[in-house]
């Protein structure tokens, strides 16, 4: 790639806290682990609907991140509200409008597909459950082997039914962490599609990927973080997709 081919990509900026839309909202955010600070002062905000990749490199904290959005741990210092929530005061609240895909699954291995939606389905209070699992199980493709016990499935159609557990309860967020993980080319196939199918229901998405061509197919929204803060943001409409990489390298480089 050439140096005139960088020249034209939007210039990297810091994401605008949108308060009247937003579904997330994230201002000054701080997390450190002893002496060690891997979020500094992070700002972060995304609109209802919106699908946003969150790039960077190994150590950047993106896991950190999604994990305090999750619930799963305490920011050190900042605010963090989720469908006008706060956290961690509000952590239940949250959690209730949440579905949540990290790199575990969260399946029991001696249950059915249809069994595992169940009992997630009871523990969340779906209502005409029978009916909802069988309309998840269909949106992510995995029908034909719903009484199947999930320790026989591939890791591809496990991410699928840990995508269709985490969508269960009709979250407002959807987090997904490095879901592409351990898959091979067919089965990150079938998982974009049903990212899509999720996506196109209105859900407001917020997916941490090392992939960056993958990202550009599904995202609308590309964040780049690096040493604990978001150095660039830019919408899918305002850059074409064979520019994201050279984009992505200029806001390493510029952090």
């Amino acid at each position: 790639m050439s140096q005139s081919e960088i020249f034209v990509l939007p210039s990297p900026r810091a994401p605008q806290l949108r308060s009247s839309l937003a579904m997330i909202k994230v201002r000054k955010l701080v997390k450190r682990f002893g002496l060690k600070t891997v979020l500094r002062g992070m700002d972060f905000s995304v609109e209802r609907g919106e699908f946003v990749a969150l790039l960077g490199p190994n150590g950047a904290g993106k896991t950190t991140f999604l994990r305090i959005l999750a619930s799963l741990s305490r920011p050190s210092m900042g605010g963090v509200n989720i469908a006008g929530y706060r956290l961690p005061d509000q952590a239940a609240a949250v959690r209730r409008r949440l579905g949540v895909v990290s790199h575990l699954p969260l399946l029991y291995g001696d249950l059915t597909s249809e069994e595992n939606l169940r009992f997630y389905g009871r523990m969340y209070g779906v209502q005409d459950l029978p009916a909802r699992v069988a309309e998840v199980l269909e949106l992510v493709g995995l029908t034909p082997r719903r009484r199947d016990l999930v320790r026989t499935f591939s890791r591809g159609m496990q991410q699928r039914l840990a995508i269709g557990r985490a969508v269960l309860h009709d979250p407002d967020v959807m987090l997904f962490d490095e879901p592409h993980t351990g898959l091979d080319q067919d089965a990150s196939a079938m998982l974009d599609t049903v990212l899509r199918e999720v996506a196109a229901r209105g859900r407001t998405v917020v997916m941490t990927s090392h992939d960056l061509a993958r990202a550009a197919d599904l995202a609308s929204r590309f964040d780049v973080i690096s040493r604990g803060v978001i150095t660039a943001s830019v919408h899918s409409d305002e850059i074409e997709t064979n520019n994201l990489l050279a984009f992505y390298r200029q806001a390493i480089q510029s952090s």
